[in-house]
This record gives C-alpha cells, structure tokens and sequence, in this order.
C-alpha cells in the first residue's frame, strides 16, 4: 500500500454502507495484542481500500468460563485520535456502556469527538451486559436499563436542545449546558444496540439506528427477519413509523475462508457461520442484507489484520459495481 493513495470513495451504487469493526481486545489483531499503531495502520487501510466506517466496542475486560482474563483498550481514547488521524470515514461506537461514564460528560466527550473529526461520529449507546467488568471497576450492574433509560434522556437531551435540568434517580444533571456546540449542532446520529423489549422500545423512540448482532452465530441475511419483526414491532408500539429507524448488524467475514471464530473473539468456542466465498459471492450476500432493509453491516473480519482489509478490498470492489 502506498502512504500516499487517495482513498477510495464508495460507489454511489453501493446497496449498503459497509463499516469495519477494529480489533480491540488482547489476542484479537489476528491473535495479537492491537497497539495505537495498528489502529492507525487499519484505519488508514480501510479508508484506502473503500470502508464507509470504523467501529469500536466500549468493553473493559472480558471474563468469560474457562478462559483467561482478556483486557482492551479505552473506548474513547481511541475514538479520538482516531477522529484526528482519518479523513472521509464515520467514526461510531458498538456500543458505548452508558453506565461506565457520567452521561452529561458523555455528551461532551461526544460532541468533541465529533468535532475533531469534523462531523463524522455516530454514537452508539447501550446498557452493558458483563456484570464481571462492572463489579471489577466498580460500576453498580443492578437495574441496568432504569439506569440507561435516564443516561439516555441526558445525553439524548443534551446532544439536541444544548442543555437540561435533570433530577432522576441515579443521574442528575442540574441547570447543564453543553457548550461549545460542535459541528453538526444537535444532530450526531444516536444508534442503540437492543434486544430486550424495554431496550427496543427505548431504541424505537429515541434512537435514529438500531444495531443487532450476528457476529457470533449465523452472519447471513436470514438471520435478520426475526430482529427486523421485533423492531417493526416496537415502532408500531411506540406510533413510529418502522422505516424511519435504520437497521444496522455486526457481522463476521472471512475473505480468506477461515471460518473458525477469531482468536481472541469474546465467543470463541461458539458455532458461527461466517460471509464466505469470492469476491463476488460474498457482495451478493451483502446485497442480499441490504434487500432485507439494512443499511449498514459492522464487518468483523477474520483474520483482523491488514492482510484481512486487504482480502475484503475486493469484495467492496464488486458491491459498487451495483
């Protein structure tokens, strides 16, 4: 790769947009601990090769059975200097644990991410589910969706009129504003990863994108009609019309046909059905996702390398030829 080629700017006729999921965590850089460099080495790759987006998860250790102790890096530090170093791609987070931060400063830290990168953030929001990494840094797990419900309405709130007076009861935010107003003054998309009821329906009243998850089972259009259903559903619910929020899905490619799970992925032993095939088999089912109303795929790739970036380059290729 040269370090002076100019990215490469998605076809119009792209179905979907196609984002990049980083490797975060110990052993997950193709069984690698990642470093700054290899983030920025990745970034620069995918704005090269054609990805619409870089993503990050939002996860402090990962302690599942029988398996060792895994740590990552922090969300936030690295969306930042992420922001600073690329040019044409959005920036999202899959997803930020709201009960990790104070939410008021959560909506700062995202206006200025958002700002560094001069409007290019999609903040991702969601409730948490490791009860192991909140107890190990001290975060209280109980009543998680009360919790997030009113981190929600603060930085939601924050995000789009600029300031609130909040009493609830776990956050407060009193006579808050949040000043300077970055670029796209109120209107950083918020994206919500829910499955439960009470999350969809928070997702179906506030959110402008929804995020599922297929990365550690079946990554293939199929798999999409249930959630899409139960969002539908949700929006009905809530008198929201179901096409006016986004569908978006974190799914596993393996453009050079490992199928096994990464090592070092939060499920390794689980049975997961990768995208697989040529270049132009695994677009065709990357269209097929976006006949299904999605609009965007987080793509986890094995190996998570820059070897994998540019094994998939050819599979973007293919899908902007419409």
């Amino acid at each position: 790769m040269s370090a002076v080629r100019a990215p490469i700017v998605p076809s119009s006729h792209r179905p979907l947009r196609v984002g990049l999921f980083l490797p975060f965590a110990e052993q997950q850089h193709d069984g690698n601990s990642p470093r700054w460099s290899d983030f920025a080495t990745i970034a620069a790759l995918a704005e090269d090769v054609g990805f619409d987006s870089l993503w990050v998860p939002d996860h402090l250790l990962f302690r599942f059975e029988g398996q060792a102790t895994r740590g990552l890096w922090d969300c936030w530090s690295v969306l930042s200097a992420l922001a600073a170093v690329t040019r044409r791609v959005q920036l999202g987070t899959v997803v930020v644990c709201t009960g990790f931060r104070n939410p008021a400063l959560l909506a700062k830290m995202a206006e200025t991410v958002d700002d560094i990168s001069g409007g290019r953030l999609i903040l991702g929001l969601g409730a948490g589910y490791l009860e192991s990494e909140f107890r190990a840094f001290g975060f209280p797990y109980d009543r998680r969706v009360g919790r997030f419900e009113e981190a929600l309405t603060i930085v939601r709130t924050l995000l789009r009129e600029g300031q609130i007076d909040f009493e609830g009861r776990y956050y407060q935010a009193r006579d808050c504003e949040l000043r300077p107003r970055g670029p796209r003054n109120g209107q950083i998309p918020i994206l919500i990863g829910a499955a439960g009821e009470r999350m969809l329906g928070l997702a179906a009243r506030h959110a402008d994108i929804w995020n599922g998850w297929l990365i550690f089972g079946r990554s293939q259009p199929d798999g999409v009609a249930p959630f899409r259903e139960a969002v539908d559903a949700a929006c009905r619910a809530v008198g929201r019309d179901p096409t006016t929020l986004a569908r978006t899905f974190g799914v596993l490619a393996a453009p050079t046909g490992l199928t096994t799970p990464p090592r070092g992925s939060a499920h390794p032993d689980a049975r997961v059905t990768p995208i697989v095939g040529s270049p132009v088999e695994m677009a065709e089912t990357l269209r097929g996702f976006a006949r299904e109303g999605v609009s965007e795929v987080q793509v986890y790739l094995n190996p998570t390398s820059p070897a994998g970036v540019e094994a998939f380059a050819p599979v973007l290729a293919e899908l902007d030829r419409g």
